[in-house]
């Protein structure tokens, strides 16, 4: 009998645990998209007849001879990745123009017709054993869109992309990432068998993420600027939704769907250029390091990951600027998170879940977000609190939740206490897979993250604490309509030392104290320094043409008040033209007419649109004019699309065969996005250099 007992007690006891076992929530990642999201920050690259054309979007009409880098190294792109701390690499085997970087039997259009290794090359052969060799994962973009081939628009096209897919996926290792976008465009229109595709896709390679609008694998965060929302679920509703234009909302896209049907991550993609082909352009505008960690928090720091594009140059090298930059955003990223001061911490938690070995404060700052700690079923709200018998100094919060169990918590504050008493530092919304709080200076002996609430018993596997070093921050410069230039520096009290004439800004340079006029253009540099040169800044580049002072609007369509056309010609992108949505005239085409005040040799123009939440009015058809006397326009100079301009709405360069005259007219053939009848401009200029 007293044996009975005991294995009746034991079975109790043993019933007890299994029942404290925390139930899954909601929609839940597979196996392949926990470890997806643990890679958080890898390389997109951009490769193609582009590099060499300076387009962003061919037309598939190029000769495929231009293909032909001189070095091309993928060992070079692999190992700087892998020194830049990413963890893969995704290439545009096939762009929109069709042309595939492997010799494919599906396409006429391919490196075998290259000038390249006299067509015996193969680009992902080579990117594919580069990355095996430097321990990076491999991942492939495919273009359903394609301008070249004969078949696209047809009932049999679909297949031949199925086919195209096939031979990629079977041929060079393992992917861990396929890249869809839905871009259909230009005269014909394919609709796209996306169940075919993903049958091939998983048939191949069933661990593969597939990334589109709707996933299924993981989702575009609604930008091409790398930032996901304050707020972002792992979760999205795609029921009636498909990749491309029928993509779900923007909002949706950005921030998830809180109980959202499906796990389907947010991936932030942006380019580290302006662009996201290699232009030799912008070898000077590659982003600063201040402005790639803005876009790692806001990526990576929310619940997404970060695939950030580094377009390889025409010898087929990642260019020096690029690889540099990269390494610079490493030793800050490595200082920042070096020293994780939870470890020193006395950690304790309210409401903390009882008969569950799994769970266990200790686990909270154990380095790992494999192991958790949790609250009881049912309760949803629940203190953590950080301890220390001497003062710490901090800047960064990182949480993390367990999401293989699903994603919880709907809102948290952080608090230190100071002066005796608890003060709120920070109050959020979501967590998810990491959320990383960029926070001023702190010091304190205690901080505690406040769980509000949560969709069910929170489940969070790692709190850390750190003091990340200061960035001294790259100067701006600004021009006005005058052509007076200003430049300023976010940081405190730097010196800030600047060049006219192309060279590289030192201590020894002109120091920047007043404002100074440049109204007939040039370039200018500037830098700036700390502790007597010690500390510098990157270099910030500037290009001017001749500032709009005598310009003046002749001919424009009605304008919503505050926004009038005289805004577009101001020198200030941060004012803007826009047109009259509710005007019942409103349509397209639109036009802008400005005098010059005196006759100009031109050689192009600059369109710059208006950007802002609910702004729109994108221009994406466009035709130049020019005329000597405001009356005679004759053909346009330059016409065309803003290839990419929807998603990526930076200052569009085109040039045209130099002409002389005193009058432009810039007309708004096409919206970016059809269901906009307005137009936007921040700032329409010339180029006479």
């Amino acid at each position: 009998m007293k044996k009975t007992a005991l294995i009746l007690a034991g079975l109790l006891g043993c019933n007890m645990v299994m029942s404290q076992q925390i139930k899954p929530y909601g929609a839940l990642p597979s196996k392949a998209q926990v470890a997806w999201n643990d890679m958080e920050y890898y390389m997109f690259i951009h490769f193609g007849p582009n590099t060499f054309t300076n387009k962003e979007w061919g037309h598939g009409d190029e000769d495929p001879k231009v293909f032909n880098p001189t070095h091309l190294d993928a060992r070079q792109w692999a190992r700087t990745a892998k020194l830049a701390g990413m963890k893969g690499i995704v290439l545009t085997a096939k762009h929109h123009d069709g042309f595939c970087l492997w010799p494919s039997k599906y396409s006429t259009h391919t490196v075998r017709e290259s000038a390249w290794k006299d067509g015996k090359g193969d680009v992902l052969a080579e990117l594919s054993a580069a990355c095996k060799e430097y321990g990076l994962k491999f991942g492939v973009y495919l273009s359903p869109w394609d301008r070249n081939h004969p078949e696209y628009g047809k009932p049999g096209y679909n297949q031949v992309f199925a086919n195209t897919l096939n031979e990629v996926l079977s041929n060079y290792g393992p992917v861990f990432e396929q890249w869809f976008d839905g871009a259909n465009g230009g005269n014909l229109k394919q609709p796209y068998d996306w169940n075919l595709f993903h049958k091939v896709v998983y048939k191949n390679q069933p661990n593969a993420v597939i990334f589109s609008d709707v996933g299924p694998g993981c989702r575009w965060v609604g930008n091409e600027s790398g930032i996901a929302g304050t707020t972002n679920w792992s979760t999205l509703n795609v029921h009636g939704f498909a990749p491309g234009a029928a993509g779900p909302p923007t909002k949706s896209l950005n921030e998830g769907n809180e109980d959202g049907e499906q796990w389907i991550p947010a991936e932030c993609d942006v380019s580290i250029r302006p662009g996201w082909f290699y232009s030799p352009d912008t070898n000077d505008k590659v982003k600063s390091v201040s402005n790639l960690l803005d876009i790692y928090y806001g990526s990576v720091g929310r619940n997404g990951n970060l695939i950030l594009n580094v377009p390889i140059d025409r010898d087929g090298l990642i260019h020096p600027n690029d690889s540099t930059r990269l390494m610079e955003l490493r030793h800050v990223l490595d200082a920042s998170f070096k020293n994780n001061l939870a470890k020193k911490a006395v950690v304790t938690a309210t409401n903390t879940r009882k008969n569950d070995a799994a769970v266990k404060v200790s686990h909270l700052t154990d380095g790992t977000n494999t192991t958790y700690w949790a609250t009881p079923d049912n309760v949803t709200s629940a203190e953590i609190t950080l301890s220390y018998k001497t003062p710490v100094k901090f800047n960064r919060v990182v949480l993390q939740e367990y999401i293989a169990l699903g994603q919880r918590v709907k809102s948290f504050t952080v608090s230190i206490l100071e002066n005796g008493k608890m003060k709120e530092i920070a109050r959020e919304t979501t967590i998810g897979h990491k959320r990383i709080l960029r926070l001023p200076d702190y010091t304190t002996t205690l901080v505690r993250i406040n769980i509000l609430d949560a969709k069910a018993s929170p489940v969070i596997s790692e709190v850390q604490l750190y003091n990340a070093p200061g960035v001294l921050a790259t100067p701006e410069i600004s021009r006005n309509k005058e052509g007076v230039v200003m430049i300023s520096c976010a940081s405190s009290d730097p010196e800030v030392h600047f060049t006219t004439d192309g060279t590289e800004p030192t201590m020894q340079s002109s120091k920047f104290a007043n404002a100074f006029t440049l109204p007939q253009g040039g370039v200018i540099k500037a830098k700036a320094f700390l502790d007597n040169g010690k500390t510098a800044s990157e270099t910030v580049t500037a290009y001017f043409d001749v500032a709009p002072a005598k310009w003046q609007v002749i001919q424009s369509d009605a304008a919503i008040k505050g926004y009038e056309a005289a805004k577009a010609i101001d020198g200030n992108t941060a004012t803007a033209y826009i047109t009259d949505r509710k005007d019942a005239a409103a349509k397209y085409p639109h036009e802008l007419q400005i005098d010059l005040g005196e006759s100009l040799s031109l050689k192009g123009f600059t369109y710059t649109p208006a950007i802002g939440e609910g702004i729109g009015g994108v221009v994406y058809g466009y035709a130049f004019y020019t005329s000597n006397d405001g009356k005679s326009w004759g053909n346009p100079v330059a016409e065309g699309q803003f290839a990419n301009i929807k998603n990526n709405p930076v200052t569009q360069t085109v040039s045209f065969k130099a002409t002389n005259a005193r009058y432009i007219r810039f007309v708004a053939v096409a919206p970016a996005e059809e269901k906009e009848n307005w137009v936007s401009v921040a700032e329409l200029g010339v180029i006479t250099k």
